[in-house]
């Protein structure tokens, strides 16, 4: 097939020089390419009014709500044409992103600067944050208003205060309401692309090898035509192979008739398909008369599956003007025999769901009870993507990172297993960024006219006029003055809680809880609730202590933490990290607010809508690391941005140490909990950008790289890169997160003594800090052996004796088999570690940990070292955070870099600095949502000054300061 596929090449016109295509796609794509542009197929209404009036400026958005988001409203084409024609000012802000590069806007007669407060007239794709919103402006943008979506009524609360006009694309439309600028049919276009990726990857977990599994993500294809080829060659091994018969046949049910559905079906009939109707799927799927080697599709619309209650015949105005005399037999008609559903219709409250939980539970259960697995249904391509709307248990955005999660509807629950029970859901929000270059080209083709009309101050075009949303006063206009009530009840935030007898809830016992307990209590009137599993814990934790009522609590426990959390005016959650989402989500429900020093993961980041809907603050992120470091780099970035600097180099480390006379062991280090945690760091990959390269590191070449760290001539310290630097260049707004363009080194890293890597990697070598099964790496049950014996049965030594033992281990490191090239005066000392860590003594049983049903090889590792190597009572952890940031002033002749240090030591019997650098920034976060002075809604991290200005200032009066050191070059 192959073959058949590489010969006889032809030219095509339209292609593009040299260019040779198949013939076999030649008829597939003479009219799909034209000389810069992929056109949709079908058709589009052209407007043009001239209205003489003054010419107003216009600025364009860098788009910052998530970093895919490429595309742009007005292309540099466009803009050249504006500029020419109506003699125009364009501010462009920079972007390092955006499909079209500065340069291009800047040749197209643009002022590209980040200011934008020249503009008249502001255009975006995606919404504008609450805080750059700037006062008396026109912005244009999808705002996601109009429908009362409870997610952005803040955004228009503060769009009506500040006197905005807001016009949306969404709504422009012809008089016949037919939309005019949108990007639907390219959703659609991505939308199938990526649900057929996912059901290769479904269909897999599930046992069953097909061609889906050659089909990429549409964002790694160049361009659409692209994604198209690709698809047609999967069509061509599917005609050649077919689909495993026991499938049965592939079905994909299409929903709705516009835009989204006519993209992805015309990017679906590039494989060998068969249409079907609708009352053609259910036959079809119950016999055995199906091809294999197609994919058969229905298309769907309301006629076909909403049916009145009173059994009256669909007549489609009635079903338009009374939907709530209809119902859905979706679930009965359609949804058991589909494979996939692509859904693209439009939906809102008015309408019956197409499908519901309780359907999809007992469409389940009755194909298990006919001995099938589950049903039919294996994926959920939802690019209408409205949250608990037509398909009610589609209830988040998915991204384009993480494209997939899965519904279980017998359990009801949600989770990310590829082979668990569960439909595969794909709900990415801004599908077209996946093709930003011909999405960005159509659209701002077709948002022109009406461009040139506002930049005439024509706004009563009718266009326009039936797309603005507030008027130039910020009051709603027309059909919009609706939105009040939802504006009232979603627009404000949760008041904040601002009484002398506040309560704090915390959640959790461990050592970083105290601190925080003593730090709220300062309030004279407040009372700290500690709620644990572990009640003597939490009870000593209380003891000599006033206004510190204790409760025991599991967190599973539903009813008693909703009866805590409502009690309570701020959560403080210290509970582990994948509990946060659990406490998160009955915050919501109780419009609590809640603090947590633990990273954003993706189910709390999925929260954010809901949380910014409900006016709650979640602040995450905000102990030492994460915390602290945002927070310090955040100040500086913002300092050198306003004085007009471009920031260049961000290097963030960070360590929990000893103090350098408690540091007496091998490698210098102690513990005051599990060291599981760490040990498991050193083994993951890194990847960061220094001096222009950027530099990826495996897992097992982690330990090698470690370099010395020259902060003070008192301290010999040496670092170690940590995982993914480069994605915190667009957390920070320097750059973008995937090559970090414009920045020159960013680099976060791990802070240790010199020597701890050495020996760590030693023990990685020897198979001991390794993430293998242990029993089997051993070849012994759980609870026998001894270290000798493991050594001996690792490194292949004749015997346990001393003199065997270590001649293997020089024999392993010195031999040649190495992938680190190791001196004798290293080996003596990795030899040494090993003795005193008891490891060569015959009688040193194995540490297999209590409750884990599988150890795993650094489960042994840190029973080991959680018993050698305990911080004691009267000993002092050390922590430094060290961070270099590198600024070109704006006069671009001069440099500058500072550094900015934080250097705490433990107390002796008392708080470790580790336990007061994590706990005091979460009690200031919850002490400023009790009082008032943070109040903006979301799942937050402290990246604006709003917190990380008042948290370094308290952080600061309780002894944890940070010293800054400035030098100037002169380039």
């Amino acid at each position: 097939m192959l073959a058949l596929f590489a010969r006889s090449f032809s030219p095509v016109d339209g292609i593009g020089a040299g260019m040779r295509v198949c013939p076999l796609l030649a008829r597939h794509i003479a009219v799909e390419i034209s000389s810069d542009r992929v056109k949709p197929t079908f058709g589009q209404r052209t407007y043009s009014v001239e209205t003489p009036g003054k010419t107003l400026s216009i600025g364009i958005r860098r788009e910052g709500k998530n970093r895919w988001e490429r595309r742009v409203a007005l292309s540099p084409k466009v803009v050249e044409r504006l500029v020419k024609d109506l003699n125009c000012s364009v501010y462009v802000q920079p972007s390092t992103k955006r499909i079209f590069g500065d340069e291009r806007y800047a040749k197209a007669g643009a002022l590209v600067q980040e200011d934008l407060s020249n503009a008249d007239i502001i255009f975006g794709v995606k919404e504008v944050a609450i805080n750059e919103l700037i006062p008396e402006k026109t912005y244009v943008f999808f705002s996601h208003t109009h429908k009362g979506q409870p997610y952005n009524m803040r955004m228009l609360k503060e769009i009506m205060d500040k006197r905005i006009r807001l016009i949306d694309y969404e709504l422009m439309t012809d008089d016949n309401l037919k939309r005019l600028v949108l990007f639907g049919a390219f959703a659609g276009y991505a939308g199938i692309v990526d649900s057929l990726h996912g059901l290769g990857l479904r269909l897999l977990a599930s046992g069953y090898g097909t061609p889906f599994l050659h089909v990429g993500m549409t964002h790694m294809y160049r361009s659409l035509f692209d994604a198209k080829a690709a698809l047609r060659m999967t069509g061509l091994h599917l005609e050649h192979e077919g689909l495993p018969r026991s499938l049965g046949p592939t079905t994909i049910v299409f929903t709705g008739a516009g835009h989204v559905t006519q993209g992805a079906k015309e990017v679906f009939e590039c494989l060998p398909h068969e249409y079907i109707s609708a009352n053609d799927l259910k036959p079809l799927v119950e016999g055995d008369d199906f091809d294999p080697k197609r994919i058969y599709a229905c298309q769907v619309k309301a006629e076909d599956y909403a049916v009145r209650k009173d059994g009256k015949p669909f007549e489609r105005q009635d079903y338009l003007a009374h939907p709530e005399l209809y119902e859905s037999v979706f679930h009965e008609k359609f949804a058991p025999y589909a494979t996939v559903i692509v859904n693209g219709i439009y939906w809102d409250r008015r309408y019956p769901r197409i499908l519901t939980r309780e359907q999809f539970k007992h469409i389940t259960a009755d194909a298990e009870n006919r001995g099938r697995k589950g049903p039919k249904l294996m994926a959920l391509a939802d690019i209408s993507c409205d949250f608990e709307g037509s398909i009610e248990f589609m209830n988040k955005a998915s991204t384009i990172d993480s494209p997939f999660y899965y519904y279980d509807p017998l359990q009801g629950t949600y989770h990310n297993n590829i082979e668990a029970p569960g439909i595969q859901i794909m709900s990415i929000d801004n599908l077209p960024t996946e093709l930003p270059l011909e999405a960005s080209e159509y659209f701002s083709k077709a948002l022109s006219p009406f461009v040139r009309e506002m930049l005439k101050d024509n706004f009563e075009h009718p266009v326009v006029a039936r797309a603005t949303i507030t008027d130039l006063d910020g009051k709603l206009v027309g059909r919009h003055q609706k939105l009040l009530p939802s504006i009232e009840k979603y627009g404000t935030p949760a008041p904040p809680v601002v009484k002398p007898n506040a309560k704090v809830l915390v959640l959790g016992s461990g050592l970083v809880a105290s601190p925080a307990i003593e730090y709220l209590l300062k309030n004279p009137e407040w009372s700290v609730t500690v709620a644990s599993a572990d009640l003597a814990e939490a009870k000593r934790l209380a003891r000599g202590r006033p206004r510190v009522p204790v409760e025991q609590l599991n967190i599973s426990d539903a009813q008693n933490l909703a009866r805590l959390i409502e009690e309570t005016d701020c959560v403080v959650s210290l509970v582990p990290a994948a509990l946060h989402p659990v406490v998160a989500r009955e915050c919501l429900k109780q419009r609590t607010p809640m603090v947590t020093a633990s990273y954003i993961s993706s189910d709390m980041k999925a929260l954010d809508a809901e949380a910014k809907n409900l006016g709650v603050t979640i602040v995450n992120e905000i102990g030492l690391d994460p915390g602290l470091d945002h927070c310090e780099i955040m100040r500086i970035i913002d300092h050198a941005k306003k004085e007009g600097g471009v920031v260049k180099k961000i290097v963030s480390l960070c360590g929990g140490l000893v103090s350098p006379e408690s540091s007496d062991n091998p490698i210098g280090y102690k513990y005051t909990w599990s060291p599981r945690g760490a040990l498991t760091a050193a083994l993951n990959a890194a990847r960061f950008k220094e001096d222009g390269k950027i530099v990826t590191i495996p897992g097992p070449e982690l330990l090698q790289s470690a370099r010395p760290l020259p902060i003070y001539k008192g301290f010999n310290f040496e670092l170690i890169p940590n995982r993914d630097s480069i994605s915190y260049a667009e957390m920070y707004g320097v750059a973008d997160g995937t090559e970090a363009k414009g920045l020159d080194t960013i680099l976060r890293g791990t802070i240790r003594y010199t020597g701890y890597c050495e020996i760590m990697d030693a023990l990685r070598e020897f198979g001991i800090l390794s993430l293998a099964n242990a029993s089997g790496t051993l070849g012994v049950n759980s609870g026998h052996g001894t270290w000798a014996e493991s050594l001996q049965h690792l490194l292949g030594a004749k015997s346990t004796s001393k003199t065997d033992l270590k001649t293997s281990v020089v024999y392993r490191l010195l031999g040649g088999a190495s992938s680190r090239k190791w001196t004798p005066e290293e080996v003596e000392r990795v030899w040494g570690a090993l003795e005193w860590f008891d490891f060569i003594n015959p009688a040193s049983k194995l540490s297999w940990p209590a409750n884990v049903e599988s150890p795993l090889m650094v489960d042994l590792l840190a029973g080991v070292l959680s018993r050698r190597l305990a911080l004691t009572p009267h000993e002092r952890d050390l922590v430094v955070m060290h961070h270099e940031i590198g600024v070109l002033r704006h006069d671009g002749k001069t440099r500058q870099d500072i550094s900015s240090t934080l250097v705490l030591y433990g107390e002796p019997n008392g708080h470790t600095a580790m336990s007061k650098t994590v706990g005091l920034p979460v009690a200031i976060a919850a002490e400023m949502i009790v009082k008032g002075e943070l109040t903006r809604p979301g799942v937050l991290a402290p990246l604006a000054s709003d917190i990380y200005t008042p948290v370094l200032a308290r952080c600061e009066e309780q002894g944890i300061r940070f010293l800054e050191k400035v030098t100037t070059t002169q380039l």
